[in-house]
């Protein structure tokens, strides 16, 4: 397949902020609102607005969600704003402990008992997490305490399985080599 008579996608996915939200822009110039998977499926809050809708499912992917944003501003249904609008959230600094759970998991014995066997796991492993735990298969963005990576992870591609202990490969972008992450930290010894 020839890749390169795709056209681009029409819009321009910044950074994830701490709550794993993309922020949509065109043009680079206008900011159409955020996007973010939770529970399989994804979301979108457009500029201006605070609630989020639900746009797709984790089959269609953000793509989808992003789509959804750039048709509502081509109907004029969203007042884009001033790219900036991005930057409160990125780069808004962790502050005393983060809450046990992100405040969009409920509150039960069960989302609480799973909550403090992955925070417990993260010290051990070496990650500090930016926000509360979001369930295993909710993105979660978390520090490398090793290289100081920051991004979103998923707690179930953190933790071993199996009896086998977590992955050596960190996160993209690369971190320190497999051996030293071994060494530096007894879970991840074979």
């Amino acid at each position: 397949m020839d890749t390169t008579s795709q056209t681009p996608p029409p819009y321009q996915l910044g950074d994830t902020d701490e709550e794993c939200r993309y922020p949509v822009r065109v043009d680079d110039q206008h900011h159409l609102g955020l996007i973010f998977r939770w529970h399989g499926g994804w979301f979108a809050i457009p500029a201006g607005q605070s609630e989020a809708l639900r746009v797709g499912d984790g089959g269609t992917g953000k793509n989808t969600a992003a789509l959804y944003l750039v048709s509502e501003y081509n109907e004029g249904r969203i007042v884009p704003q001033d790219p900036a609008a991005d930057a409160p959230e990125a780069s808004r600094a962790l502050i005393g402990p983060v809450p046990l759970l992100h405040p969009r998991l409920p509150v039960n014995d069960r989302n609480t008992e799973h909550a403090l066997v992955a925070m417990a796991a993260l010290t051990a492993y070496l990650w500090t997490p930016k926000g509360g735990y979001p369930g295993s298969d909710n993105p979660w963005f978390m520090e490398c305490e090793l290289c100081h990576w920051r991004g979103p992870r998923y707690w179930s591609h953190l933790r071993g399985r199996n009896q086998n202990p977590p992955s050596p490969h960190r996160h993209p972008g690369g971190c320190i080599g497999a051996d030293q992450v071994r060494a530096r930290i007894a879970a991840y010894q074979q």
